[in-house]
């Protein structure tokens, strides 16, 4: 008997290897991970945002005075939080770290980096390489000059109202957005998409918008990425540390709807520039005018329906009467801007709630509760 159980054991693990075998590159890696994970910039290929003029936090008086709950503490740990971490008046006002990680170590923004593509298209705007979140897109993609596809603009993109024809699903080994998490082409990806529904005619969340924008960005500023937000962006902001954007594939295109790694410190950064209007150190990095505009609920241009949790690639907390513009990755990466209390909260972790109250996960209603609780 134990002998035909072993027999059947080494054919299922033949199978399995014939079959693996025949599966496209990118599906091997999906099977081989499982699931991402915030540390998996150690699996990919990386160009680096270099931390070149860096300028330390400074601490709050009362930097770590605050005892948080217990049942606050039970959360962190249930989510398997790494850092939690709040910014006061421009200084750090609280800061705890778990798991191993500290305020050096980076990890994966995964989509809060969307949050970091907008900034960098309103960069690109400022400086006259893009037009306005109007003009087409086939201005700077061929792709994208017949069909239905010639009617997406900018701002499509942004919104999440392109109607391009996209899986999102995380969870399958065969979807689209595994693809483009694991495979090694974004830039054909981008090139084969067709649209399945009119431009500007409803809000549905697709991170292939955000890698097409990457695309614009490039062509736009002819630079990859990376070194555009190295020179406008992250030096700008006095990044204390480089971060790492992992990419397709060696020399490749950055993975611009995730994976951009860094420390909580620095990703409070993207936070306080937002908080201040674009603004750091007296010069105005992004314009003011289109922070306002990214963190403000959205209006398609075709309906004229507003989406209420949406701007451009910044998500948007409808808590206690205030809107809260927030930057959000799937396992719980968190950039919360609370213009009342002039701070910024940060949290970082490897997993975050299923359950959705608005179109938001319910832990983001736990750490902005708690932020609030910790700043009366």
């Amino acid at each position: 008997m134990l002998k035909k159980i072993g027999g059947y054991s080494i054919l299922v693990v033949i199978l399995l290897g014939i079959i693996y075998f025949f599966l496209p590159n990118y599906a091997q890696k999906a099977f081989l991970h499982l699931t991402a994970d915030i540390d998996d910039y150690e699996i990919f290929e990386n160009r680096t945002i270099a931390a070149s003029n860096p300028q330390a936090w400074e601490k709050s008086p009362q930097y770590n005075q605050y005892e948080m709950g217990q049942t606050f503490k039970d959360e962190l740990e249930a989510y398997e939080t790494t850092a939690f971490l709040v910014v006061k008046d421009t200084a750090l006002f609280y800061e705890k770290y778990y798991l191993g990680y500290d305020e050096n170590e980076i990890s994966n923004s995964f989509s809060a980096a969307k949050s970091i593509i907008s900034l960098l298209i309103g960069i690109a705007i400022d400086e006259g390489k893009i037009e306005s979140v109007f003009q087409p897109v086939s201005d700077f993609l061929e792709s994208f000059q017949e069909g239905e596809k010639s009617k997406i603009i900018i701002k499509n993109l942004l919104t999440m109202s392109s109607g391009i024809d996209w899986n999102e699903a995380y969870m399958s080994p065969f979807s689209k957005t595994t693809d483009a998490y694991y495979g090694n082409d974004l830039k054909k990806l981008v090139a084969e998409l067709e649209v399945s529904g009119e431009p500007s005619q409803e809000f549905a969340y697709k991170s292939i918008n955000t890698q097409i924008l990457a695309e614009v960005l490039e062509v736009a500023t002819g630079q990859s990425i990376s070194d555009y937000a190295t020179n406008r962006l992250w030096r700008k902001i006095g990044a204390e540390n480089d971060a790492l954007w992992s990419l397709d594939r060696e020399g490749g295109m950055e993975k611009a709807f995730c994976c951009f790694n860094s420390t909580a410190r620095d990703f409070a950064r993207i936070g306080q520039l937002v908080l201040n209007k674009g603004s750091w150190d007296g010069e105005q990095v992004v314009p003011a005018e289109y922070i306002e505009m990214a963190t403000m609920p959205a209006r398609l241009i075709r309906s004229g329906e507003l989406i209420p949790h949406y701007g451009y690639q910044w998500w948007i907390l409808n808590y206690n009467g205030k809107q809260i513009p927030y930057a959000r990755g799937i396992l719980g990466q968190y950039i919360f801007v609370l213009k009342d209390k002039n701070a910024v909260v940060v949290r970082l972790g490897k997993s975050r709630s299923k359950l959705y109250t608005d179109e938001h996960p319910n832990d983001v209603y736990t750490y902005v509760e708690a932020a609030y609780e910790l700043l009366k």
